[in-house]
């Protein structure tokens, strides 16, 4: 009898364990570490969500005025201005980079409902500048910032979309990691990207590592493959999730789709 009891202490301790702590295992706040060297032309940009809370981050204006712009929403542990300040992004566009809730300079805490407000909330700060080309605006989201990229792109008018490591929904990742969790019950947060794909015909970019351990490529698949707009699927030889930026062949292939939009 022991033993049973023991039993459903585990099964039951464990699922209500990832459910009140699941913010920290999808959520890695990070903060700034020091003062990030920015590239010429760039900016610090303040956005005021809708609930009043302040978010941080920069903008690098285009080389023309007015320019085309690139939204740039980063992974779960990342301060974006670790990519924000790579100087091989395309010099005619301009480019913009807020860190989420809770992370860098921004205030408040994240979540799935208070990163896509933010979005929007950040894409129409943007269309309203003198300075942007608020017709060719595209929306750029990596690992988990493409859950983001993708509300946002079902909610605006983007020109196109460019997803790095990007997943069907944060459910079907939970499962291929945690399949003994009733993941599809417990999770709060499932940035369901695949939902709004049918409906998304504006042009799709996808960049995948070619060994990627943390989001599979049929989770990244199953989102392009449900893409109604026109798909361009990209792999980087040599590269895992958290290198899959390093090569110039990442930089490349942006430069390409976003020369294709013109």
């Amino acid at each position: 009898m022991e033993w049973l009891v023991l039993a459903l202490a585990l099964v039951t301790a464990v699922p209500a364990a990832a459910y009140f702590f699941q913010d920290r295992l999808i959520f890695f706040p990070q903060p700034l570490a020091g003062a990030p060297r920015m590239p010429a032309r760039a900016e610090p940009l303040e956005v005021v969500a809708a609930d009043g809370t302040r978010l941080a981050g920069w903008l690098r204006r285009g080389a023309s005025n007015p320019a085309p712009a690139v939204l740039y929403f980063g992974g779960n542990a990342e301060e974006v201005s670790w990519t924000f300040a790579d100087p091989r992004w395309p010099r005619d566009w301009t480019v913009v980079a807020v860190n989420y809730r809770g992370y860098g300079a921004s205030g408040g805490e994240p979540s799935e409902r208070a990163l896509s407000a933010d979005a929007l909330a950040i894409f129409d700060a943007v269309a309203r500048r003198e300075d942007v080309d608020a017709k060719r605006i595209v929306a750029f989201g990596r690992s988990l910032g493409t859950g983001v990229a993708t509300y946002l792109a079902a909610r605006r008018p983007v020109a196109g979309v460019v997803l790095a490591s990007p997943y069907d929904s944060l459910v079907e990742m939970g499962r291929a990691h945690y399949p003994w969790l009733p993941v599809g019950l417990l999770l709060r947060h499932r940035f369901d990207s695949i939902a709004h794909a049918g409906s998304l015909s504006m042009p799709l970019l996808a960049i995948v590592a070619e060994r990627d351990a943390i989001i599979p490529e049929a989770r990244s698949r199953a989102l392009y493959d449900a893409w109604a707009g026109t798909r361009s699927w990209v792999v980087v030889p040599g590269t895992d999730h958290n290198t899959l930026s390093a090569p110039d062949a990442f930089w490349t292939a942006i430069a390409a789709f976003l020369d294709g939009l013109r």
